[in-house]
């Protein structure tokens, strides 16, 4: 214990306690709650899903934030400091503040000497919920890491659930179609509580599970929906309307269906937490969320996003689409191996020219040369048109030096990837776009 004083030294004990990187289960972590007498005295909304779930924390933090309520945000994974998996009142929790959370967790999970053990993800998980829980906040937002019926974050229950859209993903631990998924999904619903549905066509097994435990269904297209031009857009609920409304900072047509799933938990929540439409209005335009369809401008553009399933590529492939003009399309990408990688580069492979394939420092990430020859087996021409890197920022600064200035690059595909390339910071990457 002693020689644990840093962040960085907690986050490598972490790493070396457990023989599984995951392994679903609460039975550990909630005992480790349990010792630690972790309860929260404050709303708890808790995020499920396959994509949108860090656009709707976003969103839902951006709202209650310009409503005055202090909050506490745990989303996950980070893209470049471990500190970004937490943000109390708006800002990133600093490291220090961290450290007493990581010795309760660990006192607590040894205590009487019948040791514990806990996942990377789990202990740290336990740490930053007894941080948020400290820090005396008025609403607590938990973005659920995987599946969720046995996700950490769910030794909590949840005021509020809400499940964005799902698509298949860790098939090898949730199932193998949307209807095994979205049964995981589903286990973040309390009975007689609300639960936001978000996907315009969820699989059968959220709603019937809704309606087994009785919880407080509400359904997008049947209990609030929107409607909207290029220019606002507008929202209805159950008794609630909000009309021409600024599109949210977040860009994608996706987000719509994210901010609706948000303006209805919030509908649900207002007799704990009123907000006015004011506040909705600003928090809406002044949300932020790196790495989601992030443009940063300069030439050439550079276009970020954590796309790394079908779904969410699916997304950018039609968020690219929608763009101006560009003669070249350049696309840096990584991503792990046990992803589905085929529907993925066949949906977005019309739209890239030269590709920029890179290893990632992970070893679930599948090898550069392994990427570069699943697009070639769908489209020989790759071979002449691509290049191997030993990491995304190498990749990123090949692409630049090819690119022309009216040229796009893309950078997608796993975390690791998008936070390769931010570790050196959006202005160091805005300057280097400005080629001589």
């Amino acid at each position: 214990m002693s020689s644990l004083n840093t962040l960085s030294d907690w986050l490598a004990h972490c790493e070396r306690l457990h023989p599984k990187t995951i392994d679903m289960g609460l039975d550990r972590v909630k005992a480790v709650a349990q010792r630690m007498g972790l309860s929260f005295e404050c709303p708890i909304i808790t995020v499920a899903g396959t994509n949108g779930k860090g656009s709707t924390c976003a969103m839902l933090e951006s709202i209650l934030g310009q409503a005055g309520y202090r909050t506490g945000v745990y989303t996950s994974p980070h893209l470049v400091h471990f500190e970004e998996r937490l943000r109390l009142r708006g800002e990133m929790v600093k490291a220090d503040e961290l450290l007493p959370c990581f010795a309760r967790v660990e006192q607590a999970r040894t205590a009487g000497g019948d040791e514990i053990s806990l996942s990377y993800f789990e202990f740290t998980t336990l740490a930053i919920l007894d941080c948020i829980a400290q820090a005396g906040v008025d609403v607590a937002i938990l973005e659920v890491g995987l599946g969720g019926r046995l996700d950490a974050v769910n030794i909590l229950d949840a005021d509020c659930a809400i499940i964005t859209s799902i698509d298949l993903d860790h098939m090898e631990l949730l199932g193998p179609d949307r209807e095994s998924i979205g049964r995981e999904k589903a286990g973040i619903m309390r009975t007689g509580r609300p639960v936001v549905v978000s996907d315009p066509i969820p699989p059968q097994s959220v709603i019937d599970h809704a309606a087994a435990i009785d919880a407080e269904l509400w359904r997008f297209g049947r209990d609030f929906n929107y409607s909207g031009d290029k220019q606002q857009w507008n929202w209805a609920g159950r008794d609630r309307r909000y009309s021409g409304l600024a599109y949210p900072a977040l860009r994608g047509a996706n987000q719509l269906v994210n901010a609706s799933g948000v303006l209805a938990a919030l509908t649900a929540l207002r007799e704990k937490l009123p907000v006015t439409a004011q506040a909705v209005r600003n928090g809406l335009a002044f949300v932020e969320l790196p790495g989601r369809f992030q443009i940063i401008p300069g030439q050439p553009t550079l276009v970020l996003d954590v796309a790394h399933n079908p779904h969410s590529v699916a997304a950018l492939t039609a968020n690219l689409d929608a763009m101006a003009y560009f003669p070249t399309t350049h696309a840096v990408f990584g991503a792990m191996a046990d992803k589905d990688l085929a529907p993925m580069l066949t949906r977005i492979m019309p739209l890239v020219d030269r590709w920029y394939f890179t290893d990632l420092p992970t070893p679930r990430a599948a090898p550069a040369a392994d990427l570069q020859a699943r697009c070639q087996a769908l489209n020989p021409r790759v071979a002449g048109a691509s290049a191997l890197f030993a990491d995304p920022l190498l990749a990123l600064r090949a692409a630049i030096a090819a690119a022309d200035p009216a040229d796009r690059i893309v950078v997608f595909g796993s975390f690791y990837t998008v936070g390769g390339v931010l570790k050196e910071g959006v202005p160091r990457l805005q300057a280097q776009h400005l080629k001589p």
